[in-house]
This record gives C-alpha cells, sequence and structure tokens, in this order.
C-alpha cells in the first residue's frame, strides 16, 4: 500500500527534522531531562518510520488485513508515542506523559502483526 511507504517517507523527515530541531533549537531552552525526553520521542519516531517502510514494501507482495492494521498502529503509535513525549518535554504537562504508553500498546501490537503476516504469507 503506497500510503504506508508515503507515510514512512514523511516521518522519515519528520524525525531528522524534529532530531536537528532538538540538537539546535532547543539546547539550552530544556532541562537535559527534557531533552532526554525529545530524543526518546525521535528516536522511537525513526524506527517506527523503518516499520512503516516495511509495512508498505512487503504489501507490494502480498495485501494482508494484518498488514495494513500493522501499518496503522505504527502511525499511531507515532502520533501517541513521540507526539506525547514532544509535547510533553516542551510543556512539562504530565496529562500528555500518560498517553505515551498507550503509543508504545500500538506500537507493540504492530509489531506482533507484521510478525504474524511475514510468518503467515511470505
Amino acid at each position: 500500500m503506497k500510503i504506508f511507504l508515503l507515510l514512512g517517507a514523511i516521518n522519515g523527515f519528520l524525525a531528522v527534522a524534529f532530531g536537528a530541531f532538538g540538537a539546535h533549537g532547543l539546547e539550552g531552552k530544556l532541562t537535559e531531562k527534557a531533552l532526554a525526553t525529545w530524543e526518546k520521542a525521535v528516536t522511537y519516531q525513526m524506527f517506527h518510520t523503518v516499520g512503516l517502510l516495511a509495512t508498505g514494501l512487503i504489501m507490494v507482495k502480498t495485501q494482508v488485513a494484518s498488514l495494513s492494521w500493522a501499518g496503522w498502529l505504527f502511525f499511531a503509535g507515532i502520533i501517541l508515542f513521540s507526539g506525547s513525549l514532544y509535547i510533553y518535554s516542551t510543556s512539562g504537562i504530565k496529562t500528555f506523559a500518560m498517553i505515551t504508553p498507550i503509543g508504545g500498546v500500538a506500537f507493540l501490537i504492530g509489531w506482533i502483526l507484521l510478525g504474524y503476516a511475514v510468518v503467515k504469507y511470505l
């Protein structure tokens, strides 16, 4: 599905841009802990960008529902996990940090579904 390849490309771009912004634009403006949180958000966004790209590439060969679910869960996880950490690290509002585990669960389920599809259909 081209959508996951496109989402992967967009998120790859954003992860690099957010990483550079954190390193150059936020340095000295956030605490070390907040910068570490920002960096964790960037890292997880990039890891799951790879998941999105892998999902899209595998879907060129076979289109099964578990792959589609995996792709959407990776994307939702990026929004919820990384997005909440970006907001939390810059605002300090703990409510956003409480959203992060939901994104983590989305990531986990996405990886399970991707693995299932690979074992079952490839």
